[in-house]
């Protein structure tokens, strides 16, 4: 009949086991056992990458509250400025003084920071910075005299200065290559912040008696350092100056922290340690040579890093941002708004454009990348500036003036907070290598602060000789200017881990524009060449 006889001692037709059954059973509980071990694992690492990206964002936001102080300051002082002159009787030239010293001085905190960010890290310089400009705040907040008034400013802006130039350099120490750029671009978003705050403080309090109002928006400035002071005890060491340190267990637990990916942890790790041992390729033979002598007799790709990051840093400035800010309700008095009340309600409208258009680059850094970002921000600003001059000088005042100077003042801020506002910070803390990063970043930024002072220490006296709008014409020329260096001097560097960049710089026509001709980077010939040169 064709029964057959099978191994399990049980018969079927056809020669089909009669246990069959029971074995498809366990190979579909197999297959249900090994996808629900799948779905776990990918709830596993789901839920690590999300803690990894709310603790990188926290260090990030964190971090950046140092840039508050300083938005804070340039914010508060276009309105606190007009109640010190009357209620100090102080010139006009001291008022530019008083104005452009922070901007100054805060470059002898950038050297200051760098230098001390090498010997103490990175979190705690920015710990120093914050305690140095509470003491000015408070020394601003009871100055009975001009003169006490300027030391409260002058500690203010070494404050600052030691503060602002390491977060930057923090956040990109500690951020995932993939959302490095966003994150770098926190600070620049607290410095308009700061400002917003400056201004709604401005309005707020400026219906209180002479005396008392500008001191009252002095003292809200001590706010943000409290805070910070907090978020020390919270956010972790860098983990590159960890490495630095020869501390690399302790770098691991933080890379643990903030990538979420175990190999790539280690793989990172690696890389960093390679780069900690040797600067580059070209000072491959100059490791033991003093950080300050390396960037007064820079190699090739060095020399290309420095003019590239201080290069930006001035751009930002001389471009005009500072007095725009600083000097906005001149600007509006100058189109025919007389009111104070009236004045500083527009500087409001200001520093909301500002702090709005952040988000946009923000959302579009590690997108679109650097460069393209780049170029909206300064031919967008060349041509509010221009018009801005164009609108002052043709038609004079009224009405139609007055709010056509109010959307060219905003649209020249909000394309800066576009683009060479915060790209400008994400591109100086990842151009240096990890041994130079700190002091090298350091000096873009005295560039940085000595061209602010320079505007906002001279715009008043500027305008009077050539006007208002001939000084935003001079502003439109050096704009213009800041699209070529993008083009000729600015590398993209979206997507490339720190380690990587260094390597643009080293290619022959990396000082080029074009994207194509930098070129991705050779991870396995960056790998080997500092192996060898380790070993």
């Amino acid at each position: 009949m064709g029964f057959q006889q099978h191994g399990d001692g049980e018969m079927g037709l056809s020669g089909i086991p009669l246990g069959s059954k029971n074995k498809y059973k366990k190979m579909n509980s197999d297959l249900a056992e090994n996808d629900y071990d799948d779905v776990l694992n990918q709830q596993h690492i789901e839920e690590r990458r999300n803690t990894t990206r709310k603790y990188v964002l926290a260090c990030a936001i964190f971090a950046s509250l140092n840039n508050v102080l300083l938005g804070y300051d340039v914010g508060v002082m276009s309105g606190a400025v007009i109640f010190i002159k009357e209620d100090l009787n102080i010139s006009e030239v001291k008022e530019e003084f008083l104005v452009g010293i922070l901007s100054v001085i805060s470059l002898l905190g950038s050297l200051g920071g760098g230098r001390t960010s090498d010997i103490i890290g990175r979190k705690w310089t920015m710990g120093v910075g914050a305690v140095v400009f509470q003491l000015g705040a408070l020394t601003m907040t009871v100055a009975p005299s001009f003169s006490v008034l300027l030391i409260g400013r002058i500690l203010a802006g070494v404050g600052i200065g030691f503060g602002v130039v390491i977060a930057p350099i923090y956040i990109a120490e500690i951020s995932p290559n993939i959302s490095r750029g966003t994150l770098t671009s926190f600070p620049e978003i607290f410095i308009n912040l700061g400002i917003l705050l400056g201004y709604v403080s401005n309005y707020a309090f400026s219906g209180f008696s002479l005396h008392i109002n500008w001191r009252i928006m002095l003292a809200v400035g001590i706010l943000p350092s409290v805070f910070i002071g907090f978020a020390l005890f919270v956010i972790p060491e860098s983990p590159r100056w960890l490495v630095m340190q020869k501390r690399i267990e302790e770098a691991r637990e933080v890379l643990m922290k903030t990538i979420d990916n175990e190999k790539e942890v280690d793989e990172r790790l690696a890389e960093i340690q390679q780069a900690a041992g040797v600067s580059s390729n070209c000072l491959s033979h100059k490791e033991e040579k003093p950080v300050w002598r390396e960037l007064m007799s820079p190699s090739r790709s060095l020399r290309r890093m420095l003019i590239t990051g201080c290069g930006i840093q001035c751009f930002q400035q001389i471009t005009g941002i500072d007095a725009t800010v600083y000097y906005s309700p001149e600007i509006f008095k100058a189109a025919g708004i007389e009111d104070n009340s009236k004045l500083l309600a527009a500087t409001v409208a200001v520093g909301i454009s500002k702090t709005i258009f952040i988000l946009v680059a923000i959302v579009l850094v590690d997108k679109i990348g650097r460069k393209p970002l780049l170029y909206i921000s300064t031919i967008g600003m060349t041509t509010c500036l221009l018009s801005i001059g164009t609108i002052l000088s043709v038609f004079g005042q009224g009405s139609f003036v007055i709010a056509m100077a109010i959307l060219f003042v905003c649209g020249n801020v909000a394309f800066f907070s576009v683009g060479l506002g915060p790209v400008c910070w994400v591109v100086t803390s990842e151009i240096f290598p990890l041994r130079l990063r700190a002091q090298a970043s350091s000096i873009g930024f005295v560039g940085n602060r000595l061209c602010s002072g320079l505007v906002a220490m001279s715009f008043l006296s500027v305008a009077r000789a050539i006007t208002v709008a001939g000084t935003f014409y001079l502003f439109a020329a050096i704009s213009a200017l800041a699209v070529l260096f993008v083009y000729m001097a600015v590398p993209e560097t979206k997507g490339k881990t720190l380690e990587e960049i260094e390597m643009i710089f080293q290619k022959e026509g990396g000082m080029q524009g074009s994207e194509t001709q930098l070129g991705d980077v050779d991870v396995e010939q960056l790998v080997q060449n500092r192996t060898a040169l380790t070993n």
